[in-house]
């Protein structure tokens, strides 16, 4: 890979629990990274409904440029938006935002999956998207709304990221990657799928055209180049918007025969393919063919990840998490575990009191203590991983060498360490900036600041960042003794 000029870039990186504007300078040999400007996210609770405060986080998007800009006399060679997946806003024939999106956690989905079975049999649906059944998956969402005043109203729907990207250029688009995590989307021909929407009345009109990571998303208006004090004309730039997708784009695997780890408040493991899975198997076993850079396929389980620790600390009044974790590093293993794939964690609030319950109706000892629990999740997070990475090997037919941890959660070092142990394979943790990276490197290949092919992205990533290597130690016959009792229970 060439870098033919220095670039200097925005990387908007919206997570579930906070949001953060990343600016990115690219250059020969050189990829720099600073956090200029974290924000909080805190979903809001009105009627019953739980919501994204999307408009708190889009001001927190303009503070974010306008900070970037200060460092910068201004100026910025490009910006580029990724966020969770599945949620969206409603647009009304003016391009006005018609309520507050929904949130993923709400209530409103419970059930619903099962009631789609009864209109679209859930091997057709998989065959034909690919997608791991969740119960909050778009597809699922749109039903649960189905009649409602404000679908009704609806005239554009637009996925979170596209929604920020649209209020900052007036163009509306739907990125491809995480189209591919609604449920609506033809994994082979990756267009949507007309069949299901018709089964299940879902308007695919209501998306604007389909856009692919790298393609041109607009410029920055008038009004935001007011607002945050940058020169135009500044140009934005479709990414992965997926989060994870950025992520894995941003994996510096020096092999092609790598799995991954996404982790923050969800843990998204599995390895990158070239074509999507789309067997009977492949749909017992949960898995999901999500959309990737270049064309890519991150075939993946979804488990819990963090969300479970977070929710933990939130319930315990937020103590500080290192002395926690240097005594669960102590801690009995495999004493306490949980399946961490339970759709039954989702909502927040008890975890604790929840997680015990989980042990008791496994026949597993409960925690007795804050330690306690923290190793347990640890340790079901660690067999979570060894389950999908066992399992994405066995069904597409390839068997991976390293397992690369990116994230939030790769500063975690008992996690990475007992994922190895319980993987039985070398652990390269880091970056924990992956989705940014990911963010500004496709930015800087679309404005000509870098060229190659991804495997050269990587390979720049493999150069200028660090990793941390944690080896597997112990026996694994004993992880996979309990990840076999913790799923059959």
């Amino acid at each position: 890979m060439t870098v033919t000029v220095t670039g200097v870039f925005a990387a908007v990186d919206l997570g579930a629990a906070s949001g953060r504007v990343i600016l990115g300078r690219v250059g020969p040999d050189s990829l720099e990274l600073a956090e200029v400007h974290r924000f909080p996210n805190r979903p809001v609770r009105v009627g019953g409904t739980l919501y994204w405060d999307v408009l708190a986080l889009y001001r927190g998007v303009l503070d974010g440029l306008r900070a970037a800009g200060a460092r910068t006399g201004g100026r910025l060679d490009g910006v580029g938006i990724d966020s969770w997946a599945v949620d969206y806003g409603l647009l009304d024939a003016s391009g006005a935002l018609i309520g507050n999106p929904v949130h993923y956690r709400d209530a409103r989905t419970d059930g619903v999956a099962d009631q789609t079975a009864e209109l679209l049999d859930p091997a057709a649906l998989y065959a034909a998207t690919g997608i791991q059944r969740l119960p909050f998956n778009t597809v699922f969402q749109l039903a649960a709304a189905r009649g409602t005043p404000a679908l009704d109203a609806a005239r554009r729907l637009l996925l979170i990221p596209d929604l920020i990207a649209y209020w900052l250029t007036g163009v509306a688009g739907t990125e491809l990657t995480n189209a591919s995590t609604t449920g609506l989307l033809d994994a082979r021909t990756r267009d949507w799928s007309r069949p299901v929407a018709d089964a299940l009345g879902i308007d695919t009109g209501l998306f604007p055209p389909l856009r692919a990571p790298g393609d041109p998303a607009g410029e920055l208006l008038p009004d935001v180049l007011a607002e945050t004090g940058l020169t135009g004309p500044v140009p934005v730039t479709a990414v992965g918007s997926h989060d994870t997708a950025s992520a894995v784009a941003a994996v510096p695997a020096a092999t092609a025969d790598f799995a991954y780890v996404c982790t923050g408040t969800w843990s998204l493991a599995g390895m990158e393919l070239t074509a999507p899975v789309l067997t009977e198997d492949s749909r017992r076993a949960n898995f999901t063919n999500e959309l990737g850079v270049d064309g890519t396929v991150r075939y993946l389980r979804n488990v819990m990840g963090l969300w479970l620790l977070q929710e933990c600390l939130r319930e315990w009044g937020e103590p500080k998490l290192g002395p926690l974790l240097e005594q669960a590093a102590r801690a009995e293993p495999l004493r306490s575990v949980v399946d961490a794939g339970d759709p039954a964690f989702i909502p927040p609030g008890r975890m604790p009191e929840r997680i015990a319950d989980a042990c008791r109706r496994a026949g597993r000892p409960e925690p007795r203590n804050r330690v306690e629990t923290v190793r347990c999740v640890l340790d079901s997070l660690a067999l979570a991983h060894l389950s999908a990475i066992a399992d994405a090997g066995r069904l597409s037919g390839r068997t991976p060498s390293v397992v690369h941890v990116v994230g939030g959660g790769a500063r975690n070092e008992l996690l990475c360490r007992l994922t190895a142990d319980a993987c039985g394979l070398p652990v390269a943790a880091g970056p924990a900036e992956a989705a940014a990276l990911g963010n500004v490197l496709v930015q800087a290949r679309a404005r000509g600041a870098v060229h190659g092919t991804l495997t050269d992205l990587r390979s720049m990533l493999h150069r200028t960042r660090s990793v941390r290597q944690y080896e597997p130690r112990g026996d694994q016959t004993l992880w996979e003794e309990a990840g076999c009792a913790s799923r059959s229970s």
